[in-house]
């Protein structure tokens, strides 16, 4: 399970909540649109920003990194690809601010002299996941995020709890509904060999009547061809579907979902 695209799928679907984590958040922060964006010349992939409105008193762009496994070049990629996207566009924004979420302080890299007046200037600010502090005494938006790190058995617990904080607190800063999603969405990454009865009995909620469901069903409809059926398989499987739940809503045999499944694993490996 890869866990920063769990954290780039919840912010591309609730961009709100990455600002739970930063210091000082724009004005307009629940303005700001979640992208992808290509650099081109040389081609750089940046999976984490944050682009504020056009109307936006301040025109501060946001770059977000998540990293879940040690990458001795982590700061050179995300200041180069970061600077690259503003040189490429030097008059669609007058300020930026990075964001480095990291499962934890081990995955530093081990040498940081060459970036230290960047990673210590007050436009870039690290956050340790793990030394966030007990996830009952956060914010509801951080509480999400530390699901992520969270081991199979606490997540049960913890996604448990904060449902019940959802139903009794008063939430200002995401929709009930959004925040069921976001903890569907973990489940869904975290459980991906669970059944949807066993995700559903699991946390105490009906799939169906959740946007991640909602949107993977829609994709199905959406797609005429058999071949991209198939290809579809393996992804819906990934979001806790059963192969029977697979085959009913692609229009598929459970032999043509069981035959997809084999072949995505022999790609694979």
């Amino acid at each position: 399970m890869r866990r920063d695209a769990i954290f780039y799928a919840i912010f591309k679907r609730v961009p709100g909540l990455f600002f739970e984590l930063v210091e000082q958040p724009p004005a307009e922060a629940a303005s700001y649109r979640f992208e992808s964006v290509e650099v081109k010349e040389p081609t750089f992939w940046i999976d984490g920003v944050f682009l504020p409105p056009p109307d936006a008193t301040s025109q501060m762009i946001f770059f977000a990194e998540v990293q879940f496994q040690k990458d001795e070049l982590l700061y050179h990629r995300f200041f180069s690809e970061s600077m690259l996207y503003m040189y490429r566009n030097p008059s669609l924004y007058d300020d930026w601010y990075g964001v480095i979420i990291l499962q934890s302080r081990s995955l530093e890299p081990e040498n940081t002299t060459i970036h230290r007046s960047l990673l210590n200037s007050s436009q870039v600010q690290r956050i340790y996941l793990d030394e966030l502090g007990s996830p009952d005494e956060q914010k509801i938006g951080i509480s999400l995020m530390q699901l992520t790190i969270a081991s199979e058995t606490q997540m049960v617990q913890e996604a448990k709890r904060l449902i019940e904080r959802v139903q009794q607190e008063q939430i200002t800063v995401l929709a009930k509904e959004e925040i069921i999603d976001v903890i569907t969405t973990i489940a869904v990454y975290k459980f991906a060999k669970l059944s949807r009865e066993e995700v559903e009995a699991m946390l105490g909620v009906k799939l169906e009547e959740t946007r991640v469901y909602q949107e993977a069903k829609q994709e199905g409809r959406e797609e005429g061809r058999e071949e991209l059926k198939l290809e579809l398989v393996p992804q819906f499987l990934a979001r806790g579907m059963s192969m029977e739940d697979v085959a009913q809503l692609l229009s598929l045999t459970i032999e043509q979902v069981r035959l997809a499944t084999e072949q995505e694993s022999s790609t694979s490996t």
